[in-house]
């Protein structure tokens, strides 16, 4: 799901990069409003884990690559895409300087794929089906098409800079995902689980999602 260098003009990267300024400036807002210390350590290990499994890719055919994301798991540990959007810059950042993962100036493209909308789409994904099919078949739902979406917007950003045709590139990228989904809604339920049986107390949904388990 990482775009490279040289697949977007430099044109629309500019209006990425404006996304993501935008998006920083909000993110770190919240982050001076919201986070303690006790969660400084946690954002350090998802950003650990999250640089991990996003450096498996699996080569997709007019796409770029396929992997987990993650990016649903990190805004609901926090209960805030805004979480998301730190973590991935600097993630992103780092692959793509020093693994050549992803490219600089795709950075914009990258993190608002797999960081904005992929964390967005998670976190009311799950608020939306929590009471209707339970908890942690919310959080799996969520996981799986926080994925699918981020592929999907991939996808786009490609077709609108003419380096895939839009119909090749959504149905490679979705049915890789499809399944890739499926691993990541399976690993986020687990993650979850643990949080809340060792350390509910890092679980910001605690305080901010209403509702029964």
């Amino acid at each position: 799901m990482h775009i490279p260098d040289g697949f977007i003009p430099w044109n629309q990267c500019i209006i990425y990069y404006v996304i993501l300024i935008v998006a920083l400036y909000f993110a770190t807002r919240w982050a001076r409003n919201n986070l303690k210390d006790k969660h400084i350590p946690l954002m350090g290990i998802l950003a650990a884990g999250i640089f991990a499994i996003m450096s498996m890719n699996i080569p997709i055919p007019f796409g770029t690559s396929g992997h987990m994301v993650g990016g649903c798991l990190v805004a609901l540990v926090f209960c805030a895409p805004e979480a998301t959007i730190l973590i991935f810059t600097i993630v992103l950042l780092i692959q793509a300087l020093l693994c050549g993962d992803g490219g600089f100036t795709a950075l914009g493209a990258n993190v608002l794929n797999m960081g904005i909308i992929g964390g967005s789409i998670g976190l009311f994904t799950f608020k939306g089906l929590r009471k209707i099919i339970g908890k942690y078949a919310a959080v799996g739902f969520a996981a799986w098409f926080a994925t699918v979406v981020s592929a999907i917007a991939a996808a786009v950003e490609l077709a609108i800079a003419g380096t895939f045709p839009l119909d090749l590139g959504i149905y490679s990228m979705v049915l890789y995902h499809v399944f890739i989904g499926i691993i990541e809604a399976i690993l986020t339920v687990i993650i979850i689980k643990a949080l809340e049986k060792f350390r509910p107390d890092l679980l910001m949904w605690n305080q901010k999602v209403q509702g029964g388990k």
